[in-house]
């Protein structure tokens, strides 16, 4: 059986031979990278990796009129890589699938409901935990602090990213789940929740979020680790949004994922199943020179960043703002009241 990983990378060697010893140990059997504008030589370790086997690499170039992820996930859409495959998923290089059945392989996420169609598993917001300069070490180990199950607000902590049975059902690519479905294919749809749960059948036809609750990554969950250390939030700012023309990584976005409240451990067994075939990549002849290059590119960028007053300024707001806290119930309820008012202020208007 066929899984395919789809990712979109930009200047992200440092990390990119750790997200895919995770995720091929995983289970999935062929990444198709897209990469665009490198200037740090991930685009020449994705055609090493592609000389090995162990993914398939694809050149964009921009300007990218809606960003290099709507652009890469409308090639895949065409490309044989995934007419080849029986599941994909759309992941980012900040985003590890963390299989809690079994072994922790795709497998067992299928043996867990092997009716499923979809997996649409919730991002768990993994904070920058104080963490402040680029290390060159696995992401996974550095960053262990997370949001509490749960949360309602931010809105993102219960946004999905979709693992689905790629069957005709769905006719286009999307960033978090597969769109514009087949009618004839809505009635065999089963989309399964990160707490294992049967979502409700619209989840078949549309949906971003998973209810929150305690449970909610009882099956699997996406670590999501958006921030990482202050120095490569500055170089992630400063490299922009992959899947919009123009937004920042800036001060909001920081404070919407800097949880740290709950220790997560959950992916270290995992990481370890990965550590040989992550060894192997650095050690190959190719490869390790590739790694160690970029991982001084970023470190160059850094401090070339730095000489600019506004990611000076940047840097220092990082180093100033404490984690993020969940929201206690009354103020939640305070922000809820408010949602609920708007709803009911433009539902007249919307019936027009």
């Amino acid at each position: 059986m066929d899984r395919l990983a789809i990712l979109t990378v930009k200047d992200e060697g440092a990390f990119l031979l750790e997200w895919v010893a995770f995720h091929r140990s995983a289970g999935f059997t062929a990444i198709l990278g897209f990469s665009n504008d490198c200037s740090d030589g991930t685009d020449a370790m994705l055609d090493r990796l592609a000389e090995m086997g162990l993914a398939i690499h694809e050149r964009q170039a921009g300007p990218f009129a809606k960003g290099p992820q709507w652009t890469a996930l409308n090639a895949a859409e065409r490309h044989p890589a995934l007419a080849a495959a029986d599941w994909a998923m759309p992941i980012d290089i900040d985003e590890f699938l963390n299989i809690h059945a079994g072994d922790g392989t795709l497998d067992a996420l299928f043996a867990a409901d092997p009716r499923a169609t979809a997996f649409a598993l919730p991002w768990r917001l993994f904070g920058n935990g104080g963490v402040t300069g680029f290390e060159d070490r696995p992401v996974t180990a550095q960053f262990l602090r997370a949001a509490p199950p749960g949360m309602a607000w931010p809105w993102r902590a219960a946004m999905v990213k979709t693992l689905f049975r790629n069957d005709g059902s769905y006719a286009r690519l999307g960033v978090h789940r597969p769109r514009q479905p087949r009618p004839d294919a809505l009635p065999r749809q089963r989309w399964i929740a990160g707490s294992g749960r049967t979502l409700p059948p619209r989840f078949a036809q549309t949906g971003l979020f998973v209810p929150p609750a305690p449970d909610m990554y009882g099956l699997a969950q996406i670590n999501h680790y958006a921030l990482g250390a202050m120095e490569s939030y500055v170089v992630k700012a400063a490299r922009g949004r992959a899947n919009r023309e123009a937004a920042a990584h800036d001060m909001s976005y920081w404070v919407e994922r800097n949880f740290d409240t709950e220790e997560d451990r959950s992916i270290l067994p995992a990481a370890a199943r990965a550590a040989p075939l992550l060894d192997e990549l650095l050690a190959d002849r190719v490869l390790g020179p590739l790694h160690r290059a970029a991982v001084a590119w970023r470190r160059q960028r850094f401090a070339a960043l730095m000489a600019e007053e506004p990611w000076r300024a940047l840097f220092g707001r990082l180093l100033l703002a404490p984690a993020s806290r969940p929201l206690p119930p009354e103020r939640m309820a305070l922000l809820l009241a408010h949602a609920r008012r708007a709803a009911e202020t433009v539902a007249p208007d919307a019936a027009d």
